[in-house]
């Protein structure tokens, strides 16, 4: 790729990064397994990754665990369309328990239910979002063992942190909404909302929800006995999501519901903009939607906003839809994070844009995959580099992993191959990961060292430590026992230390092939 004119260049990073010994000769052994996809899996396998930002449960778990969730809840298959639906089973059904011992009946499932096998010259995109309807029936009664596979299969790949998206009481809403109905203002909406205590009941109702989530989680991961899973210790937080393709007053009712909670709930931290965004309704409600985040962001200060903006592409909608979007959700909707964001260089004015994002701290969630299998854009298409060259930070994600057939570590080999990406610029998408997630406290890094290409500098605290190298001094060790977020980024920075340590025998010994 030719270098950027000089203006294109600012506000990325201000000069390169020193490289350690020990990065030189990781990033030596992983020139060297380049071309042998066995040793490269396993290096990527037992690569640290710190956190996966964008991640929607009910699209997050294994689909063969689905299929079999489906038949221990007694639930049937609609054979013209594959959808899990309440028994008893009549025509043109069939328990979704045939599926462990008919491997052609389940090898159709794993079909409607995910990418598996998708063919090419069809619509990824619509098959893609019609999965979750097929499988509703299981993910949504089964929250809990959702996430101890979810959980499972992300410390597995070495992952520290997971931030992933549910829809709490999703009912309970829809009756407020219903109930309120729409109001072009939105804070006498906002007023109606909460007159008579409705949502404050509401939010209680979500609380209980995911305290009986968590119950069925540490059962199924048997965190109470003497041997529980390692999934019982991975830290997860909540975001909310509401439904863009749903009435105005849905939308904002969940969008009220997702903010409250995550002010009064540390498990939730929160809201984010769900459902394809070229819908007709997500496109003509776009700039609504932003609205309702300001001013919602003005009410509930201590909620956090990412955004579904710019998942579309030529073809997809008319042309002048995709100039604003990522722009409007930066500057209008609040956003402190962005999802996917793959229409940036149609966007008016995108070098300033991206600027702006630079400047501000602006993440993008980057689902290579899901990118590529929804809106059919990768490599040179993908403004992955260009955001990275503008100095934008970049975390990678999965957004789907179970639907798309993928994990976090195969993200970060498609990332590295796609874009010939070597150790360093792999540790800075990690540290991105945690930089940038909605965790509490302060950071172990001085805030906006964590760019693209820079080395971060230490905070005051530890400013004089070697992360990951022996016991903190007494100043650190408080910020490590006060922060999650800096006790995180040290975990991760001791996972380097070890997995650097370790050399290529370590990495080929440890990781499964």
């Amino acid at each position: 790729m030719p270098a950027p004119p000089a203006a294109a260049r600012q506000p990325g990073p201000s000069a390169p990064r020193p490289v350690s010994d020990a990065e030189r000769r990781v990033s030596a052994y992983l020139e060297s397994v380049r071309d042998r996809p066995e040793a490269l899996r396993a290096f990527f396998r037992a690569l640290p990754k710190g956190g996966d930002l964008h991640n929607h449960l009910s699209g997050a778990a294994a689909t063969e665990f689905l299929i079999r969730l489906a038949g221990e809840d007694g639930l049937c298959i609609d054979l013209a369309t594959t959808t899990a639906v309440p028994p008893p089973c009549g025509a043109g059904t069939r328990p979704a328990a045939d599926a462990a011992t008919d491997p052609a009946f389940h090898r159709t499932i794993l079909r409607g239910w995910s990418m598996q096998d998708f063919p090419p010259g069809q619509s990824g995109h619509d098959h893609f979002f019609a999965t979750f309807e097929k499988f509703g029936a299981v993910s949504e009664p089964n929250r809990g063992r959702l996430r101890a596979d979810v959980a499972a299969s992300a410390v597995a790949q070495n992952q520290l942190y997971l931030e992933s998206m549910v829809t709490p009481v999703a009912a309970g809403a829809q009756r407020l909404a219903e109930a309120v109905g729409h109001d072009d203002d939105l804070r006498a909406l906002h007023r109606k909302l909460l007159a008579g205590g409705r949502m404050d009941r509401l939010v209680a109702e979500a609380r209980q929800e995911a305290d009986a989530a968590d119950a069925q989680f540490r059962t199924a991961a048997r965190c109470e006995t003497p041997s529980p899973a390692p999934a019982c210790d991975l830290p997860v937080r909540w975001i909310s999501h509401a439904y863009r393709g749903s009435s105005p007053e849905m939308v904002f009712t969940q969008l009220v519901l997702g903010m409250r909670l995550a002010e009064r709930d540390r498990r939730f931290v929160g809201v984010n903009l769900v459902q394809p965004e070229d819908w007709p309704v997500s496109l003509r409600d776009y700039r609504l939607h932003m609205r309702m985040t300001l001013l919602l962001h003005r009410i509930y200060p201590g909620a956090h906003i990412t955004l579904h903006a710019g998942e579309l592409a030529p073809g997809l909608v008319k042309p002048e839809e995709l100039t604003f979007h990522i722009r409007e959700a930066v500057l209008t909707g609040r956003a402190e994070r962005i999802g996917h964001g793959v229409d940036l260089r149609h966007e008016d004015d995108w070098r300033e844009l991206a600027r702006t994002m630079a400047r501000r701290g602006i993440a993008v969630e980057t689902p290579l995959t899901s990118n590529a299998q929804i809106l059919g854009v990768s490599g040179a298409e993908h403004p992955f580099p260009t955001y990275r060259r503008f100095g934008v930070p970049v975390v990678l994600a999965t957004d789907d992993p179970g639907v798309s057939r993928t994990d976090i570590s195969h993200e970060y080999e498609r990332a590295a191959v796609t874009y010939g990406l070597r150790y360093p610029e792999l540790k800075d998408l990690a540290r991105a990961s945690l930089e940038y997630a909605f965790l509490p406290g302060r950071g172990l890094w001085r805030p906006g060292t964590v760019r693209p290409g820079d080395r971060p500098a230490l905070a005051a605290p530890c400013r004089r430590e070697l992360p990951g190298e022996g016991t903190p001094r007494p100043s650190c060790a408080r910020l490590l026992a006060e922060s999650p977020r800096a006790e995180l980024q040290w975990r991760l920075e001791s996972a380097f230390a070890a997995f650097e340590d370790a050399g290529p025998q370590g990495v080929t010994e440890a990781s499964p092939s």
